[in-house]
């Protein structure tokens, strides 16, 4: 903590909130005032670890808290981010923005009225990976992500799309920068009434392509993105922090080539080293935490006025292309009426 930290507030310290508590209670821009949680025996077990007060209601934060951390369920999240947002307070709303894409409107409208600072937390934006392949500045033409995990007995009351997916639906809207011309997707849901499983092929009005798996039956845990453009291919290992980069020699023209073989066509290249022809370096990667990075961004925001990295429009996008692909799973017609899980690992 220094001189000028901002006081914080971290509301619900469940799976996700803890960490952020942890975090802020680390980070030398922050001070954490007070963890407020209904359940008062986690909270009191949380301000013990880092230091603060325990609070079970948010009419007892402090006058003092200038930003939270919102990590309640996402069933209360306009509750609660629209209470602190009147009283001035900035306000970090873990991922999803709100449950619907009408509760969404409703938390940019409240954002909007108070002019307080809204922001979301798709930590996935703060990957070193993904903050790599943004510095290439690279333009995505075809996209391929792949999110899969063993069942973690959380989140089984939403659909994986908004459960998983929906990191790489940020992803993606963020690389892509264009509206969505249409969506097609197919899911299964197999332990309970919301699909387990689900593919997604999502087309933007710019002519890119999207192509989105997630599943939470796999056996193990598989993080992946693959982006293709004009000039180079990008493949990211989010488990590993690790990731390629293939982009073609700028000398290397293989039509030119094959002309000036007179050639008829390029199979008669057989024996040309296509590894000659392009560049592949790894991709330079930052070993930061990504929630570190997040929760660092967002107090520079707070502190500075500028606009946070993932803003409330950004959170609201998500959701609604989640939404649409959600309404495609469900208008999806099998042929026999049954659904059919097909190798979800």
């Amino acid at each position: 903590m220094t001189s000028d930290s901002t006081s914080v507030a971290v509301v619900g310290v469940g799976h996700m909130g803890r960490h952020h508590a942890r975090l802020y209670s680390e980070l030398p821009q922050s001070n954490l005032v007070a963890v407020v949680d209904a359940d008062g025996d986690r909270a009191a077990e949380y301000a013990g670890k880092f230091g603060c007060a325990a609070l079970t209601s948010l009419d007892d934060l402090p006058d003092t808290v200038r930003a939270a951390s919102v990590a309640v369920p996402t069933s209360h999240h306009v509750d609660v981010a629209c209470r602190l947002l009147r009283r001035g307070v900035a306000v970090l709303v873990e991922k999803p923005l709100a449950a619907t894409v009408d509760a969404c409107e409703t938390l940019l409208a409240c954002a909007r009225e108070t002019g307080s600072l809204l922001s979301v937390g798709h930590t996935e934006r703060f990957n070193p990976v993904v903050r790599a392949i943004q510095r290439l500045e690279i333009r995505p033409r075809y996209i391929e992500s792949q999110r899969i995990s063993p069942f973690r007995f959380r989140s089984a009351d939403i659909s994986v799309v908004a459960d998983m997916m929906i990191h790489d639906i940020d992803i993606i809207l963020h690389l892509v920068r264009s509206p969505v011309a249409r969506v097609d997707a197919v899911g299964v849901a197999v332990l309970g009434k919301h699909e387990d499983v689900a593919n997604a092929r999502v087309v933007f009005e710019s002519g890119a392509v999207a192509s989105l798996v997630a599943s939470r039956l796999a056996l193990k845990t598989d993080r992946r993105l693959r982006v293709f453009s004009e000039t180079s291919y990008l493949s990211l290992d989010y488990q590993r922090s690790s990731g390629v980069a293939i982009t073609r020699d700028a000398n290397a023209d293989i039509i030119g080539m094959a002309k000036d073989a007179k050639l008829d066509d390029l199979s008669q290249m057989a024996n040309v080293d296509f590894g000659k022809m392009v560049k592949v370096e790894p991709l330079v990667v930052d070993d930061v935490e990504p929630l570190k990075a997040e929760l660092e961004a967002f107090l520079n925001s707070v502190r500075t006025g500028e606009p946070p990295a993932v803003t409330a429009e950004d959170g609201a996008a998500a959701v609604r292309l989640a939404a649409d692909i959600i309404e495609a799973v469900q208008t999806h017609k099998w042929e026999d009426g049954a659904a059919l899980l097909a190798n979800p690992t």
